[in-house]
């Protein structure tokens, strides 16, 4: 095909085409090898749109970031390969919990009574007398919360980005700025430590992760964490095995997405997890459409 579109006479293929073309001869030389679906693709650049757009701000709030992002679409962002993994596994979390709320049924509604009483509780536990742990994990909702733009849509928090991810994704967005002609005379590295000095220093899910867990004896640990699996509380349980583990959120959260149920107990093993408690994790992740295991249909 290449020596038919180099021949003399034949006009060279668009751009487009030769993109298609590409995409093509991959498909057709491994075609049965798993691909993103479409909700995987468009979760995942919606992801990344929002943090470059947020990104970008922190960097200088006059940026023309609808600008931007349309310029690195036509082009490819240049941080492609280091955003891939944190958008991946931002978005395959978001589907799995997604997935699983539908799932589950929703609970019956409360009386104004009984509704009045919850309120109270909710204050409770934010206050100073609250126990230890109930204020951690109030501390990891909040900072779950920040996860989300004002439509609900998944993003990643700049307090939850990798500090090497975020530091090039900012000299990125600097040394485009430098390019634009109404840009001032400002140099990329100097834009890229302002940015960082300026940044405010709110409390990520990592950290959040690791109170919720220090917060908890051993055995304590291991009871929210099966409890978190039957009420499918999967903010909970990957934070608990991610500060078990000691890593970070995002990567226990990929790691659990994209194992074989067989792996699951050696994956919780820092939990001490009995392997009956598993079973509920199990049947989520094995209906969540479109997973990454090997095994996953």
């Amino acid at each position: 095909m290449a020596e038919f579109f180099s021949s003399p006479g034949i006009d060279p293929p668009s751009p487009t085409l030769s993109a298609r073309l590409r995409e093509l001869a991959d498909y057709l030389a491994r075609p049965m090898a798993e691909r993103l679906t479409e909700e995987q693709r468009a979760l995942s650049l919606g992801i990344a749109r929002r943090l470059v757009i947020e990104a970008a701000k922190s960097l200088d709030t006059e940026i023309d970031t609808g600008l931007l992002w349309s310029e690195w679409l036509d082009a490819g962002l240049p941080t492609a390969s280091r955003l891939a993994a944190a958008c991946f596994a931002r978005a395959e979390e978001h589907r799995w919990r997604d997935h699983s709320a539908l799932r589950t049924i929703a609970p019956a509604a409360l009386s104004d009574e009984e509704g009045d009483t919850v309120d109270v509780a909710v204050t409770d536990v934010a206050t100073k007398d609250a126990p230890e742990a109930d204020r951690a994990y109030l501390a990891l909702q909040i900072a779950d919360r920040r996860r989300f733009d004002g439509h609900g849509h998944p993003r990643i928090a700049l307090a939850d980005v990798d500090p090497e991810l975020l530091r090039a994704l900012l000299r990125d967005i600097a040394a485009w700025r430098t390019r634009r002609p109404e840009s001032d005379a400002a140099a990329p590295d100097d834009l890229v430590r302002r940015a960082l000095d300026r940044r405010d220093a709110p409390q990520g899910l990592d950290r959040a992760a690791t109170e919720y867990y220090a917060a908890l004896d051993a055995q304590a640990a291991a009871q929210e964490a099966a409890t978190a699996i039957s009420r499918h509380d999967w903010l909970a349980l990957i934070a608990l095995a991610a500060a078990a583990s000691r890593r970070s959120y995002s990567n226990m959260a990929l790691a659990l997405l994209s194992a074989e149920p067989a792996a699951l107990p050696t994956l919780l093993a820092p939990l001490r997890l009995d392997h009956a408690a598993l079973a509920p994790l199990e049947a989520s992740l094995s209906a969540l459409p479109g997973r990454t295991g090997e095994g996953a249909r």
